[in-house]
C-alpha cells in the first residue's frame, strides 16, 4: 500500500511534533495485543503482518502531505522538515501470521524512537485488527462447516475497496479456499470462482436456455442458479436436462441455491439429483450464511458441496471490530536501560503488562498446545522443570503446568532497522499455518459455542513487577 503516511490520527502528528520539539528522540516499546476474543469464541487468527511489514519499510511523506499538513496551521517548519526525511528505522517482532493468538498476550512489539512508533500507531491497528477478525471469521465458518469448501463472495459488500482486498486475503488465511473478488485473486494469487446472477437466467427467452447456453461456454465449470422461478420445479428439472447433456459428454454440473429454506431444498436437490442418474452433481449454497446457520445445516445433514459467504464473513458480522490496542510498555532513560511503564486502570483487566516481554507456547506429548507464558524477556521459562503460571489479572489464581514436550517463543523478529529480515511466507503457506493450528488445538477451544478458554498465564517476575508498579502508583511500600 502506498502514500498511506497521512493514514494516521491526527494526535499522533501532533504527539510527535510534541516529542520532537522536546528533543524526547530516546526509544521506546510498544505492544498490540487484544482484550477479548470476538465472536465468544476461542480463539483468534493472527492475520495482516505482511501489509503491516511492508507498508511500514516503504513509508514515506510526498511533497503533496507536507503542503496539506503545512496547510493546518499546527505544523513548525523544522518538523514538516523532519517529516519530510522520515524513515522508519525501528524493530518490529511479531507473531507469524496464520498463528492461533489469544487475549492479553502480545501479538507485536515495536522498538522505535517514541516519534515512529506513534506515527504507525493507527495504520498497525486498522491493518492488524481488520484482518484478524475477518480470518477469525472465515476460521470459523470453516470449523462449523466441517472443513468444507468456502468461497468468499463479500466484495460487493465490504467496507470499501480496499476493506474488501484486505477481506479476500484474511479469508484465504483463515480457511477459504476462493473468492470472488477477481482482483484479489490478481493480487494475492487467491483462486477464483463464480457461477452466475439471476440477471443471467432472466435474460433470455426461457431459464433451460440460459442454462443451456452457460453451460456451452463453461463445460466444464457450469454451476446453475436453480431459484431464479421455481427451485424444485423449472429449476432442477432444467438443471437435469443441462446436466445429463453434460454427462453425455462426459462433464459435470453443479447447482446454486441462493434463497429459500436451504436445509430442506438442499435435500430434496439432493434426491432428484441422484434418482436422475447425477449423483456426482455439487451443490452450492449462498445467501446471508454465518457459522452459526453452517453449524446447523452440518448437523441436520444437509449435503452442501460448497459455503458461499459474503456479508457476514467479510464484514465481521456479530462482531464490529477486534478489541486490538498499542500501549506503551517500556521508555529509554538516560543512560541506555529501558524503564518498563504501565497503564494503571480501576479495572484490572484493563491495566496493561509493564516490560519488554516475550510469549511462550507449551505444548504437550502430541504437539496440541497447553497453554501460553508472557514473561519477560530476559527471564524466559525453563521447560524441563514444572512451571509456575499466573493469572493475567493479577489475582490470586496460578497453577502448574508439571510437564510438556516443548516451548516455543512466539515474538519473531520481522523488522530490523526499517527493514524486513524475516522471510515472509506466501500466502498459501500461511493459509496452512492456520489449518494446522485449528487441527492441533484440542475441539473444546474450537467449538462454536461456548468455547473453553485457553489459558493465557503471566510470569512470576512479570507478576511481581506489575504489582511492585502498582505498589508505587498507590503509594504503598512493598512487604518485607
Amino acid at each position: 500500500m502506498k502514500d498511506v503516511a497521512l493514514l494516521t490520527d491526527l494526535y499522533e502528528l501532533t504527539m510527535m511534533q510534541g516529542y520532537h520539539h522536546y528533543r524526547m528522540e530516546r526509544r521506546a516499546v510498544f505492544d498490540m495485543f487484544f482484550r477479548r476474543q470476538p465472536f465468544g469464541g476461542g480463539f483468534s487468527v493472527f492475520a495482516g503482518l505482511e501489509d503491516l511489514l511492508r507498508t511500514v519499510e516503504s513509508l514515506r511523506f510526498t511533497d503533496d502531505d507536507i503542503a496539506y499538513l503545512r496547510g493546518l496551521g499546527l505544523f513548525g517548519d523544522e518538523f514538516l522538515q523532519y517529516l519530510g526525511d522520515f524513515r522508519f528505522s525501528g524493530d518490529i517482532w511479531a507473531v507469524p501470521e496464520g498463528t492461533l493468538v489469544f487475549p492479553g498476550e502480545p501479538l507485536i512489539r515495536v522498538h522505535a524512537t517514541m516519534l515512529e512508533a506513534q506515527l504507525i500507531e493507527s495504520f498497525l491497528l486498522n491493518t492488524i485488527n481488520f484482518q484478524t477478525l475477518v480470518a477469525t471469521k472465515t476460521a470459523r465458518i470453516y470449523l462449523a462447516s466441517h472443513e468444507g469448501a468456502i468461497a468468499e463472495f463479500g466484495l460487493r459488500r465490504a467496507q470499501g475497496v480496499d476493506g474488501a482486498l484486505s477481506a479476500s486475503r484474511a479469508a484465504f488465511i483463515g480457511g477459504a479456499t476462493a473468492t470472488s473478488n477477481t482482483l484479489a485473486g490478481k493480487r494475492f494469487g487467491i483462486p477464483v470462482t463464480g457461477t452466475m446472477a439471476h440477471s443471467w437466467v432472466m435474460a433470455f427467452a426461457s431459464e433451460l436456455e440460459s442454462f443451456r447456453r452457460y453451460a456451452d461456454l463453461y463445460p466444464e465449470k457450469a454451476t446453475l442458479l436453480i431459484d431464479t422461478y421455481e427451485t424444485l420445479g423449472s429449476g432442477i428439472e432444467n438443471a437435469i436436462i443441462v446436466g445429463r447433456e453434460l454427462k453425455d459428454r462426459g462433464q459435470g454440473v453443479g447447482v446454486r441455491l441462493d434463497s429459500g429454506d436451504i436445509q430442506y431444498l438442499s435435500k430434496q436437490v439432493r434426491r432428484r439429483l441422484d434418482a436422475a442418474g447425477l449423483p456426482d452433481a455439487k451443490i452450492a449454497v449462498s445467501n446471508e450464511l454465518d457459522e452459526q446457520i453452517i453449524h446447523q445445516l452440518v448437523a441436520a445433514g444437509s449435503p452442501v458441496d460448497m459455503w458461499g459467504v459474503g456479508t457476514q464473513l467479510v464484514t465481521g458480522g456479530g462482531d464490529p471490530a477486534l478489541t486490538g490496542v498499542y500501549k506503551l510498555a517500556a521508555r529509554e532513560t538516560e543512560d541506555g536501560t529501558f524503564l518498563p511503564t504501565m497503564k494503571v486502570s480501576d479495572n484490572p483487566a484493563k491495566s496493561t503488562n509493564p516490560g519488554i516481554k516475550q510469549v511462550w507456547r507449551f505444548y504437550g506429548r502430541d504437539n496440541y498446545p497447553l497453554a501460553d507464558l508472557i514473561s519477560l524477556e530476559d527471564r524466559p521459562p525453563d521447560p524441563t522443570r514444572p512451571v509456575r503460571l499466573y493469572h493475567p489479572s493479577g489475582d490470586y489464581r496460578s497453577f502448574t503446568l508439571e510437564e510438556c514436550s516443548t516451548c516455543e517463543p512466539l515474538l519473531i523478529k520481522q523488522m530490523e532497522s526499517g527493514r524486513v529480515v524475516a522471510e515472509l511466507p506466501s500466502l498459501e503457506a500461511i493459509r496452512r499455518r492456520t489449518l494446522g493450528n485449528l487441527a492441533s488445538l484440542d475441539e473444546t477451544y474450537t467449538r462454536i459455542i461456548n468455547p473453553h478458554i485457553y489459558k493465557v498465564s503471566v510470569s512470576r517476575e512479570l507478576r511481581s513487577l506489575k504489582t511492585d508498579i502498582l505498589r508505587q502508583f498507590l503509594g504503598e511500600e512493598s512487604p518485607e
